[in-house]
């Protein structure tokens, strides 16, 4: 497994229009601007109003915390290079040392040699670029970060090198679309859209820069502040110049003890003062490019992997318990002018609750749910086999009652691909391949796959194409944390987003060991996104009972939380042996699903949480029940028409 080497900062500034320069000795990817006679002072960019980029993402230091998660040894792995022979691994490792101590030639010989004895090494060709680059061979750089995409086409740090060596070569528009491409494979990875937002102010794409900018605006973006800068600059290209205030002012509240805080507030003051002066082109200038200090952080004493385990494992109990607890009697910020639009979006993660909000203007609840008799799945239920309960109450009617085979599949398959996978990988992607071949079968069925360890992957969007479903799991390799959540919330966000033209029945399958130790995002805020959206989330664990760490189980009774909080329910073939069995299993459950509607009894809008119970039984056994336990009811606002 590669090791870190250099670090290389990229200095984001405002109105960019020099080349990229690369000075190897300061090791600072360094981006210069014009000099121009509107603003005499340099604006100092600490760490916060930078973009923190490895131009190879295999190399880089994993001890930096604000660093993009792509930037960790392990963060995206090529599977080919699990393939490598011993002959290419020694060559490789000789480089890849040389080109630590910054041996750049000695480098480039051996890593040559590495690809002569295989040439499917995509690490080695990455590798070779970096050497390249530092040698100011551009070129070459750019020859060989091409060859690792060509190679392997899922792996965002390839893209995101590629991009590199476009941009110092000023080739515009394939640094965009080189950076969008990584940024659509990895959509969560924060410094990969900072790249991407500079390469479309590079190539004059202003909408684009503020479309971006407005993204990482919508998320947590402590480190990626600069994007604003990038949008206050496309903004003024446009002559808007109440745009390029606004994002400036922005840019000063998020982060108001920033050394440049004083030069950003020069140049907003400028810009309200070009705002006085329509006759003038406004546009914002930036003196000089700014150093970057590359002192290396402290790295800290190594805690010993049981203290790391015990730590992790107290904090997703803590958040399951939190995802457990009783639902608030009431639902914050739920409103009828929210409810009455079934695109608009429902309360945010930020709002402290789980559940779901009524959508439509018509007082209907629709409801998904599968039924089992001794872990069989029950495909032939009626209406006459179900008892439905909506805050403790029959409905006042039974609108629709229909198996949900009947309706179009929308699929989301998370495989883990964190390191705690590797002897178990391949086994993993032929049964998933298995299960997407399985369920995936309707003429209008869509499946999308993300791998996930310290990052989200989307390594194939919606398609119904098995050939290429297949491919993306594949390609997935092992290595680094796992953001579990932050994937499940991404994933319930994608299936809830898109627009269809008739009811979907969409679903999330989940193979991990529900293990999460690098998400931003909590278990609660998953379930409650994957509600929101209509989303039941199936979990398969791929902990081996064989397991000798202590309390385990942890993750498996996270999995479980997610699926019986959304209406799924988890998996647990406890061995590697098991998982085809796991998935044949999940494919039933999954097409014998049913879909209820039904006009609650006694509705009133008035924020309130109601339970919901269905009962099934058949032939006088009673069934296991999986569906979501509730929702609340929009509260009506005094303007709203509707009663």
């Amino acid at each position: 497994m590669p090791k870190p080497i250099f670090r290389l900062i990229w200095v984001l500034s405002l109105f960019f229009v020099a080349m990229v320069s690369r000075h190897s000795a300061a090791q600072i990817f360094n981006l210069p601007v014009n000099n121009g006679d509107r603003f005499n002072s340099a604006v100092n960019l600490d760490a916060i109003q930078t973009g923190e980029m490895e131009l190879n993402i295999f190399l880089v230091n994993g001890q930096n915390p604000d660093g993009t998660p792509l930037q960790m040894p392990a963060g995206s792995v090529s599977a080919l290079d699990l393939k490598a022979p011993g002959k290419a691994q020694h060559e490789y490792d000789k480089g890849y040392q040389l080109l630590m101590r910054k041996d750049l030639q000695g480098a480039v010989d051996h890593l040559s040699h590495a690809i002569n004895i295989y040439s499917s090494y995509v690490a080695a060709h990455n590798a070779l670029g970096t050497a390249y680059l530092n040698l100011g061979q551009k070129q070459q750089a750019r020859d060989q970060f091409a060859q690792a995409v060509a190679l392997d086409d899922h792996l965002p740090n390839s893209y995101l090198n590629l991009g590199c060596a476009q941009l110092s070569l000023e080739e515009y528009p394939g640094a965009q679309d080189s950076l969008q491409k990584a940024s659509s494979i990895a959509p969560l990875d924060l410094q990969l859209q900072v790249a991407l937002t500079y390469a479309q102010l590079k190539n004059h794409d202003y909408p684009a820069v503020v479309t971006t900018a407005d993204q990482v605006h919508n998320r947590k973006h402590k480190n990626a502040t600069i994007v604003h800068f990038f949008a206050a600059e496309a903004q003024a290209a446009q002559n808007n110049l109440a745009g390029a205030q606004n994002e400036m002012e922005t840019l000063l509240q998020e982060d108001p003890k920033s050394p440049s805080a004083d030069q950003f507030r020069t140049i907003l003051e400028q810009i309200k003062r070009e705002r006085n002066r329509p006759a003038l082109e406004a546009k914002l200038e930036l003196i000089q490019p700014v150093t970057v200090s590359t002192s290396s952080d402290a790295t800290p004493e190594e805690q010993s992997r049981y203290a790391q385990h015990v730590l992790q494992d107290l904090k997703e109990r803590r958040q399951i318990a939190e995802a457990e607890a009783e639902p608030e009697p009431t639902c914050p910020n739920c409103t009828a002018t929210m409810a009455s639009n079934s695109n608009a979006p429902l309360p945010g993660s930020g709002t402290n609750f789980t559940g779901t909000v009524i959508r439509t203007k018509v007082e209907e609840v629709g409801v998904f749910f599968s039924a089992t008799d001794h872990g069989k799945s029950v495909t032939n239920l009626t209406p006459s086999d179900i008892v439905v309960r909506d805050d403790n109450r029959p409905p006042a009617a039974v609108l629709s009652f229909r198996n949900e085979s009947e309706l179009p599949l929308r699929l989301g398959l998370i495989i883990d691909t964190s390191e705690s996978v590797h002897e178990r990988i391949s086994f993993e992607r032929a049964a998933a391949v298995k299960f997407l071949q399985m369920v995936v079968t309707g003429k209008d069925d869509l499946a999308f796959v993300i791998g996930v360890n310290n990052s989200v992957l989307l390594v194939q969007d919606f398609t119904g194409d098995q050939t290429l479903t297949a491919r993306a799991v594949n390609q997935l390799a092992p290595g680094g944390g796992t953001a579990l959540w932050d994937a499940v919330d991404f994933a319930a966000n994608k299936l809830a987003t898109r627009v269809e033209s008739q009811p979907v029945a969409r679903v999330l399958v989940v193979l991990s060991d529900g293990e999460d130790n690098s998400s931003t995002a909590t278990l609660k805020q998953a379930i409650a996104n994957s509600l929101r959206g209509e989303t039941a989330v199936y979990t398969i664990s791929t902990r081996d009972l064989g397991d000798q760490w202590p309390d385990n189980s942890t993750g498996e009774h996270a999995l479980k939380t997610l699926s019986e909080l959304t209406g799924g329910t988890i998996f647990i073939p406890g061995s590697v042996g098991g998982l085809g069995g796991s998935f044949s299993d999940l494919q039933r459950v999954i097409r014998s699903r049913y879909l209820l509607s039904y006009k609650p009894a006694d509705f009133k809008r008035d924020g309130r949480y109601r339970p919901i119970e269905i009962k099934a039984q058949k032939e006088g056994r009673q069934l296991k029940v999986y569906s979501r336990k509730g929702y609340y009811a929009a509260v009506a606002q005094p303007h709203s028409a509707e009663p």
